[in-house]
């Protein structure tokens, strides 16, 4: 049997959409029973496209992040209180929410009926409620499909820039164990501590950047040598055609320093405290 999971590569996302397009597509009007009844057509995101912007004018970057169910380990929506009266028992003991042998968590459409408080267990936020069928839902990561034979989810197979990578894990040939084999695998958010077999890349941290310039001949200074030390690290750039620098992934809440070094003229020292994204604007350097 296979152990599905799915890595999303968010430097790769380009938010196309495409990914929340053919979910809509599979599921909104059809009920794929006993795995889901049908999703409606507004209010749910069984997977969806989180735009974040970083940085400040005139340094602003946009990351597009893919959120969907995380499929969790020991999934809190299993533990949702689901049954009735004085004998309530766990989602994961009436049948309401259930792991199958592939990994995928399923919320059943017909014992999840009525129960609201699965949706709320959800440390993630990705279980909705169609008000419609009294129903909570989620993505199933298209198990009727998988079932059918289908070797991967319609949300993957429109990904138009292989940012989603979905397969076996637990075969180490699978495209998803060569990339998990060898990449730096994230949890959406670690600080939830809840983890499952949907794991992230590059998902953007913060950083810093400047524009460095020569005052004395008014021009971008190409080939600095910037060096960003502080956090336990102590990394080198070099400014590019525009004089600009930029450090990535760098911790939060940290203070660095940041010095700029060109031949033939004086250096200069600066700080950065990552509380957020830090642009230090035009940086002078003089003879």
């Amino acid at each position: 049997m296979a152990r599905y999971g799915l890595i999303i590569d968010v430097e790769k996302c380009t938010g196309c959409y495409n990914c929340f397009v053919a979910c809509k597509d599979e599921h909104c009007g059809v009920a794929h029973l006993p795995i889901a009844e049908a999703q409606p057509e507004l209010g749910q995101y069984w997977i969806d496209v989180d735009e974040r912007e970083r940085g400040s004018y005139p340094k602003v970057k946009v990351a597009s992040v893919p959120v969907t169910c995380i499929q969790c380990n020991n999934a809190p929506c299993m533990a949702a209180v689901s049954g009735a009266g004085d004998t309530a028992s766990a989602a994961s003991e009436t049948g309401a929410v259930y792991e199958r042998a592939d990994g995928i968590v399923i919320i059943d459409p017909v014992k999840a009926t009525g129960h609201k408080e699965i949706v709320d267990a959800c440390p993630y936020g990705v279980i909705f409620w169609n008000d419609a069928a009294d129903l909570p839902q989620k993505c199933t990561m298209c198990a009727h499909l998988l079932d059918q034979g289908w070797s991967e989810p319609r949300c993957v197979e429109a990904c138009p820039t292989a940012a989603l990578v979905f397969g076996d894990l637990d075969d180490p040939e699978s495209a998803i164990s060569r990339l998990a084999a060898t990449a730096k695998l994230e949890e959406l958010h670690p600080e939830i501590g809840a983890t499952g077999s949907v794991k992230y890349m590059s998902i953007p941290k913060r950083f810093v950047a400047g524009s460095v310039y020569l005052e004395d001949v008014v021009e971008c200074a190409e080939g600095c040598e910037v060096v960003l030390r502080g956090g336990g690290l102590e990394l080198r750039a070099a400014t590019n055609f525009f004089g600009d620098f930029e450090f990535e992934d760098l911790a939060a809440d940290t203070e660095y320093q940041v010095e700029i070094v060109q031949a033939g003229y004086t250096g200069r020292i600066l700080q950065a405290t990552t509380t957020k994204d830090v642009y230090l604007g035009d940086i002078y350097l003089t003879r």
